[in-house]
């Protein structure tokens, strides 16, 4: 069973993190994030010494990705992004990642074998990120054809909560198969790629905006509420 924003909020009143102004109203604003922000200061704070941190991601059986879509290779991160197209796969999608996600939550196959991308990348490799492939695994969600960030307009295939919650559960199972520790440099969007990784990018706000939560803006506000919803599924 999927964890929702109101279990994390819920969660995190009865571990006595404080939502004061909305309570587990299941909109992933600023206060929620905040205060998983909090908690997770608090588990590294509790754990330094004891052990390495970050962990990589605990082992266990894939939840949303059958197993021959994880060949054995050696990855160093998930990037995460929008096609820019309909709530559907195209041919071209396909081609350029190794998961994608429909508007519904399906997960689609890409094309191109994550083994591929594995460090020096290969030839037929998913080009999704620019000069940051090698190592790299490509996730996409379809959807935000026609968006403008600003002002902002989601278009006519808005991002969809289900497919989000679909997202999460796919990188999960992708850091638990490669142990890729779940960091803000292991694990984000490719609008953080040139803050976090320091690659230039051209421009790319896949993603600064949620269209199922509008209160949550900017590249680092959506890439830490990823960042915690993985997290509590590897938990």
């Amino acid at each position: 069973m999927s964890t929702t924003v109101q279990d994390l909020q819920r969660r995190l009143i009865a571990l006595g993190f404080s939502l004061p102004k909305f309570g587990a109203d299941g909109d992933p604003g600023s206060e929620t994030i905040s205060a998983m922000s909090m908690a997770l200061d608090e588990l590294v704070t509790r754990r330094r010494g004891a052990e390495p941190l970050p962990a990589p991601a605990k082992p266990g059986p894939a939840t949303l990705l059958p197993a021959d879509w994880m060949p054995d290779a050696k990855m160093q991160r998930v990037i995460v992004h929008w096609t820019a197209g309909t709530h559907s796969a195209s041919e071209t999608d396909r081609g350029h990642y190794h998961v994608l996600i429909e508007g519904s939550g399906k997960p689609i196959r890409g094309k191109p074998s994550i083994k591929l991308n594995e460090a020096p990348a290969k030839t037929g490799y998913a080009a999704h990120t620019l000069n940051c492939n090698s190592g790299s695994i490509g996730v996409s969600m379809c959807c935000m054809g026609g968006a403008i960030e600003s002002p902002f307009s989601a278009g006519k295939y808005p991002m969809t909560r289900e497919q989000w919650e679909a997202m999460t559960s796919a990188v999960a199972d992708l850091c638990r198969r490669y142990s890729i520790p779940v960091t803000d440099k292991t694990v984000l969007s490719h609008a953080e790629v040139q803050n976090n990784l320091g690659i230039q990018q051209r421009g790319k706000w896949d993603f600064t905006r949620l269209a199922f939560a509008p209160s949550v803006v900017g590249a680092k506000a959506c890439g830490d509420m990823m960042r915690a919803e993985v997290r509590a599924k590897l938990s």
